[in-house]
C-alpha cells in the first residue's frame, strides 16, 4: 500500500508540540492593523492550540493518524 502524502499547506501552518498538541498562528494580523489596538495585535502575534474538534482533521493532513 502506498504511503499517505502530507498536505503541503498543513505542514507549513501547523507545528506539533512535545506533548503532541498542535500549535497554530492566529488570524487577522496581515493588514488593516492601524485600527487595531496594540494589546489586540500583541495577542494575535502569539500562537495557540488547535481547537479540539479539528485536531483529528489536522493530524490526518499531517499524516499522524
Amino acid at each position: 500500500m502506498p504511503k499517505q502524502k502530507t498536505n503541503s499547506g498543513a505542514k507549513k501552518r501547523f507545528k506539533v508540540t512535545g506533548s503532541c498538541k498542535i500549535k497554530r498562528a492566529k488570524a487577522f494580523k496581515r493588514h488593516l492593523l492601524g485600527r487595531k489596538s496594540k494589546k489586540r495585535k500583541e495577542a494575535l502575534s502569539k500562537s495557540t492550540v488547535v481547537f479540539k474538534g479539528d485536531v483529528h482533521r489536522v493530524k490526518m493532513m499531517l499524516g499522524m493518524a
